[in-house]
């Protein structure tokens, strides 16, 4: 670990931060080009299996841009997309990387034949760019996923509608899975004091991605009383779907793979529970008839809530769509955003568009979301979903545990932090959110 690391973990002040050197080689978990084509040929039936491909190692340290922060990594956290990219799926992220770097001499620096993944992350910001106003050396940060370019003028109606918008740590370099971070100063927000290092690192993509798909006006805009299915209720994004549901005056109606993550579910506040093989989902493929399923999926949910689902909380894709867009209610809506089983959906158009049903696509979470859900942290209203922990050595093996499906919740990475349990400073505020919890 490098002097300016240690005096991070040690909790130096501002001004011994900024005296201190910013190294010229930092460990990261990162992919190689080299590697690539290294699952080429294999079917999906083969095992890619991301121990392979992601390496733990030194990374050159790029410059800042005058809209940038360096933060010292004190945790972070494993999402599907560290996933997909370590897979080399659906395309290589190089290719994102390359198409990025074109832009100009900034998005250069992101055009390596090494690519830091990783798309959450908490820290402490050592450096500032020339241009940075708001943020100082020495703040304690969390890093929102969602890296826009300020110039384009739908940024400023919703990030998420800039045709600039990338996915930190996955449409570009040097992600939170590391010792140091770069990230736009738009990404930053302060870190929920109540909470450790990993668990605020576990929070920004799961937790916003599922407020913006139900909560906000970009989504499906839940109300009281909305009965929710929730596909992978036991998941990073159900998890929080979970939470949201439970304590917005829904009824969560989740779907899961096992007891384990059953009970985990409910502990959550799950309403309903419903295991995947009683509605004869036993594979990532789509069923050969989504009717069948779906008529199954709407007697039990309807037995136990007397009435179909007003939303849907997709994300599975191929393997649950077209039974998504069956089971929801005439006039309800289905939410997307994403397709861990597959891109291509197919589903029976005609319960679509003559029961006047809505597919709402849905991506990551702007920056006043994020906030948004900031504060519902702060209220003790959302609760870190984050389940287990690994050190940055163990990146590898954490994400093998999520893309083998057999994770609870959020995985989470300590970076630079020598511990769990670490970072708090409201220990007041925490011991008052757990007693009422």
């Amino acid at each position: 670990m490098d002097a300016l690391a240690e005096a991070v973990v040690a909790g130096a002040a501002r001004a011994e931060l900024e005296q201190l050197p910013v190294p010229g080689h930092y460990s990261a978990a990162h992919l190689r080009a080299e590697d690539v084509d290294s699952f080429t040929g294999f079917t999906e039936a083969d095992d890619k299996d991301v121990r392979k491909s992601i390496h733990i190692g030194s990374v050159p340290m790029p410059e800042l841009a005058p809209n940038e922060v360096l933060v010292a990594v004190m945790a972070s956290g494993i999402n599907y997309n560290t996933v997909w990219s370590a897979m080399f799926e659906p395309i290589p992220t190089f290719t994102f990387l390359k198409h990025f770097g074109r832009q100009d001499r900034w998005a250069a620096r992101h055009d390596q034949p090494f690519h830091v993944i990783g798309s959450d992350a908490s820290g402490v910001v050592v450096r500032t760019g020339s241009g940075v106003r708001r943020w100082q050396v020495g703040d304690r940060v969390v890093v929102s996923p969602v890296y826009v370019d300020e110039e384009d003028p739908a940024t400023h109606a919703d990030g998420m509608l800039g045709s600039g918008m990338l996915a930190w740590g996955f449409e570009t370099n040097y992600g939170g899975l590391a010792h140091y971070c770069v990230a736009r100063t738009s990404q930053l927000l302060p870190k929920p004091a109540h909470l450790s290092w990993e668990e605020a690192a576990s929070n920004p993509l799961c937790a916003g991605t599922a407020y913006r798909m139900l909560v906000s006006d970009r989504g499906a805009r839940m109300t009281q009383g909305d009965v929710v299915l929730i596909w992978g209720a036991a998941g990073g994004l159900g998890a929080y779907a979970v939470q949201l549901v439970r304590n917005g005056g829904g009824i969560a109606v989740g779907v899961v793979s096992s007891e384990r993550k059953a009970e985990y579910a409910r502990r959550l506040g799950c309403h309903v529970v419903i295991n995947r093989e009683e509605i004869g989902l036993t594979s990532s493929e789509a069923p050969a008839d989504p009717t069948v399923v779906g008529k199954r999926l709407g007697k039990l949910i309807r037995a136990a809530t007397g009435e179909d689902p007003h939303i849907v909380f997709e994300h599975v894709g191929r393997a649950t769509f077209g039974v998504s867009v069956f089971v929801v209610r005439r006039g309800g809506a289905v939410v997307t955003c994403g397709s861990s089983s597959g891109y291509q959906h197919e589903f029976d158009n005609r319960y679509l568009w003559m029961r006047l049903k809505r597919v709402i696509g849905s991506h990551g979470s702007n920056l006043q979301e994020q906030a948004a859900v900031g504060r519902l942290l702060d209220l003790g209203h959302l609760t870190p979903a984050l389940t287990a922990t690994y050190p940055l050595t163990a990146t590898a093996e954490a994400a093998r545990l999520v893309q083998s499906n057999d994770h609870l919740g959020k995985v989470g990475v300590l970076s630079l932090a020598p511990a769990p349990g670490l970072g708090v400073s409201d220990p007041e505020r925490r011991e008052l959110l757990m007693a009422g919890a």
